[in-house]
This record gives C-alpha cells, structure tokens and sequence, in this order.
C-alpha cells in the first residue's frame, strides 16, 4: 500500500498538484454531488464508483490498486443488499415453472434456484448480483412464504 503513503509529498507538490488538475476535480467534485443529490441507493454508489475511478485511473494509479477499490465497492453492495433484505417485510414469493423461484419487494428483487447455494439479488432495478444464500437472505425468503 506504498500508494497511499503521501508523507514525501510536501505543500509545494500539493499546491502544484491543485493548480494543475483544478478544473477536473472541480467537475469531478461538481458531479459527486448532483450524483448525490438526483440518483438513488445502488445506482447512486456505482455511479460515484465510476467517478472515484476515472479520478483515480487520471492520477496515475495502477490497475491492481482500481481493483481493489472496486472490490470495496461490491463489498459495500452487498451489505446494501442484505440490510434491505433484513429490513423488509413486505416481500412476496413466487415458485415459477420452470423449477425457479422470485421474490419481490418494493426495494428488492431475489431470483434463485430451487436448492441452489446463490441467489441474484438487485436492489431498486438495478442489474443483479450474486450471493451466498445465508442466514438474512433465507429468512427473507420464509418470510416472503408467510407473506403469500
């Protein structure tokens, strides 16, 4: 993590620095917020995810050290998506015929296979994204049963 270790940078190359990229991290700055403002939940962080790249990929980080940002950032999404999980009661059940069951809240939709380990699960119509079925997400799902 030599990367993040700013104590050889003095106030000169900071000032240097800031003269140089200011118009860019003022629309980076400019759109952080509106994305803040305007968009919801998922979409929201993925997109500011985006922005915090582009800066990052424009300041001269590697590769590896954007993986590791993005990987916080799917982290970060998936305990989105439990707390959801945890928190909501008004989840519907639904078997289909083809041996696959969706479940659907106002928030959250889980689509899964019937004894499978994984679930997709988006959260405000977001593309899908994989997890283990665990404990949270199970009792979502006998939850969404009692439901229906």
């Amino acid at each position: 993590m030599d990367f993040l270790d700013f104590s050889s940078y003095d106030a000169e190359t900071w000032t240097t620095f800031l003269k140089e990229n200011w118009l860019i991290l003022v629309i980076a700055l400019a759109a952080l917020w509106l994305i803040v403002r305007i968009v919801k939940t998922v979409v929201k962080w993925a997109i500011v995810a985006a922005v915090v790249i582009g800066l990052i990929l424009y300041s001269g980080y590697t590769l590896d050290d954007v993986k590791e940002i993005g990987a916080k950032v799917m982290d970060g999404a998936k305990q989105e998506a439990i707390q959801l999980l945890a928190n909501s009661k008004d989840a519907e059940y639904k078997m289909n015929d083809d041996g696959t069951y969706t479940v659907k809240s106002e928030s959250v939709e889980l689509k899964g296979q019937a004894g499978a380990s994984e679930v997709q699960v988006s959260l405000y119509g977001a593309p899908y994204i994989t997890l283990e079925l665990d404990g949270v997400i199970q009792a979502f799902i006998e939850q969404a049963k009692q439901n229906g």
